[in-house]
């Protein structure tokens, strides 16, 4: 279990249950008609359903046990269930909303929430400003602007020249497909220009493993990093990644220049990484052009940073500018005035 690996790093102390969820599937290319009518949707719909139902009754029996003051809630809809539980038993709910959009689970938490906090500034929310706080998304302080000294260790120490760029390719805990494909396709030519750590996510990692040379000193594949997941970014000349939330502002605080590649399946990762584009922060690409096994964007985008040292420079301060360095101390500070009855 990832929250679990990742926890671990931290603090083994810290306990990890598992809460029975489900998700509600929406997705924008589809009628409300096709929704109800095509089976792999309903059906898996109204067995999340009762997944929901049933982890609202093990959230209850939990909390009864526990009777914590507070309850912090990130907003994925593992969540759900969790609120729901804390709404019956009269225990306070925290929320924070990192992306630029609401989801769901936000959306139904959100008017019995006793505080709200959000990773974007203000206008992008209906939220009642009354309970609401723009405070950015709390990262890990590893992740931070480094010398060049300390990025040529980095380097050495995962087996590359010191002296050639490296470029980080990662999909998020759970991979992309498209993200690999495209660098399989291309991971000759790339290799040309950069040494290479990818990560695949597991579902893929196989796969993409016996389509990629097994002994090049250039390139590595991970399947998942729960450690040293912050000395990959800050010792990258170049990170190419998804639009999350999170993941965008631990690269705007390690200030590392960044190709974005948000998920067409996923709006709301499109609007949020505009702002980023507009204040010239990261280069974006466009995954449909990715369909095309001729399409060779991504290629030309890395050059054009790796071979552009004041381009590259440029999209790093300006991504800088968008870290909330004190995110941290702020959600802690909400969360500590909601369980003590002062928010």
């Amino acid at each position: 279990m990832e929250a679990k690996s990742i926890l671990s790093e931290y603090d083994k102390s810290v306990k990890v249950q598992k809460v029975v969820a489900g998700k509600f599937r929406r997705y924008n290319h589809l009628s409300k008609l096709q929704h109800l009518t095509i089976p792999s949707i309903i059906f898996p719909n109204i067995r999340d359903l009762i997944l929901v139902i049933f982890g609202v009754g093990q959230s209850l029996f939990r909390m009864v046990l526990w009777r914590p003051d507070v309850v912090f809630a990130k907003g994925g809809y593992v969540c759900l269930p969790v609120g729901v539980a804390a709404w019956a038993l009269g225990i306070p709910v925290v929320i924070h909303d990192s992306d630029s959009r609401p989801g769901l689970t936000n959306k139904l938490m959100a008017p019995r929430a006793k505080r709200i906090a959000t990773g974007m500034p203000l206008d992008n929310y209906e939220y009642p400003k009354s309970k609401t706080t723009y405070v950015g998304t709390p990262v890990s302080p590893d992740y931070r602007e480094i010398s060049d000294k300390k990025r040529s260790e980095i380097k050495e120490g995962l087996g590359f020249e010191s002296s050639r760029p490296m470029t980080l390719i990662t999909g998020g805990g759970q991979g992309a497909k498209s993200i690999n494909d495209n660098v399989v396709r291309h991971l000759g030519e790339i290799l040309n220009h950069t040494n290479v750590v990818l990560v695949s996510g597991s579902a893929q990692y196989d796969e993409v493993n016996s389509l990629v040379p097994q002994d090049d000193p250039r390139f590595i594949l991970k399947d998942f990093v729960s450690s040293g997941m912050s000395d990959l970014v800050c010792g990258a000349d170049l990170v190419i990644s998804r639009a999350g939330a999170t993941t965008l502002l631990e690269l705007a605080a390690a200030a590392r220049p960044t190709i974005v590649i948000p998920s067409k399946r996923l709006v709301w990762q499109i609007e949020h990484v505009r702002s980023y584009e507009n204040t010239d922060a990261v280069l974006v690409l466009d995954e449909d052009k990715f369909d095309d096994p001729d399409d060779n964007s991504l290629v030309v985008a890395i050059k054009k940073i790796l071979n552009d040292k004041k381009y590259g420079d440029r999209l790093s301060r300006n991504l800088h500018k968008h870290a909330k360095p004190n995110a941290a101390s702020e959600m802690a500070q909400i969360i500590i005035e909601s369980a003590n009855g002062r928010a």
